[in-house]
């Protein structure tokens, strides 16, 4: 199958999951993906946490730190598989261990019943970085953060895995490898993208700078009536509320 790409499109692409391997039944739980136009960051992204419907791994946890309390009500791959389709159709889709990330996206598409999409090299030609700095570094460390290092890309804000972040990261890493330039990142947009500013730091650094902080961000008024929306619901099914709710109400200490 020829693959068309006359805008020469890339899309940088990495996605967190509940655990490995694919073939236990682990699933997705975040996407992100950075936009690539002629070698430039456009300032266009696609990212979503998903709700996996079973737990992460402890492991899995202590990598990417995205807690099964975290997914509870975000959408399932299902409500997003279109518009993440459209996202990547026809780009050159950049990866960092391709097959894992590949695997992981073909067996979501297959889950749906879209056989028609559970192949993405059908629509995207790819680029795997891990395999690129093997042939070009064999013998050494070729993660992520050892290209980082290497080629004097900004990673301070990686204390976790994140799927957003590091696909912006890996965007420069690119770059470098591939003797581009490595200050292009713009501030973020949406899927509907929109012109950055090259003169400021990337939005997706900055709101992981926040992540690495421990910096807290509070729940809107909209979240929090969800909140308690859910646990009526809950303590309906069950016959009682919590039990944290339960002490509060008896005016005791939740936790000692």
């Amino acid at each position: 199958m020829s693959l068309q790409n006359p805008d020469n499109r890339s899309i940088v692409l990495d996605t967190e999951t509940t655990g490995m391997p694919v073939t236990e039944g682990h699933r997705i739980i975040e996407i992100g993906c950075v936009e690539l136009i002629g070698r430039r960051l456009t300032g266009r992204h696609f990212h979503v946490y998903l709700q996996p419907d079973r737990e992460s791994d402890e492991g899995a946890i202590g990598v990417h730190g995205i807690t099964n309390e975290f997914l509870v009500g975000k959408p399932r791959f299902a409500e997003v598989a279109d518009e993440f389709f459209e996202f990547i159709r026809g780009a050159q889709l950049i990866i960092h261990n391709a097959a894992f990330d590949v695997g992981f996206i073909n067996n979501e598409f297959a889950l749906l019943g879209q056989q028609d999409r559970a192949d993405v090299t059908q629509y995207c030609t790819v680029l795997d970085t891990l395999l690129m700095a093997r042939e070009r570094h064999p013998g050494q460390r070729n993660s992520l953060d050892a290209l980082c290092k290497r080629y004097g890309v900004d990673n301070s804000g990686r204390e976790l895995h994140g799927a957003l972040l590091d696909s912006e990261i890996l965007a420069d890493v690119y770059l470098a490898m591939t003797g581009g330039q490595t200050t292009l990142s713009l501030s973020g947009q949406g899927a509907d993208g929109g012109d950055g500013d090259a003169s400021r730091p990337s939005e997706i650094r900055r709101l992981a700078a926040d992540r690495a902080a421990g910096r807290i961000i509070r729940a809107s008024e909209a979240e929090l009536a969800e909140h308690e929306a859910r646990m009526a619901i809950i303590a309906k099914a069950a016959g009682a509320p919590a039990l944290w709710v339960q002490l509060q109400e008896a005016g005791q200490p939740a936790s000692s």
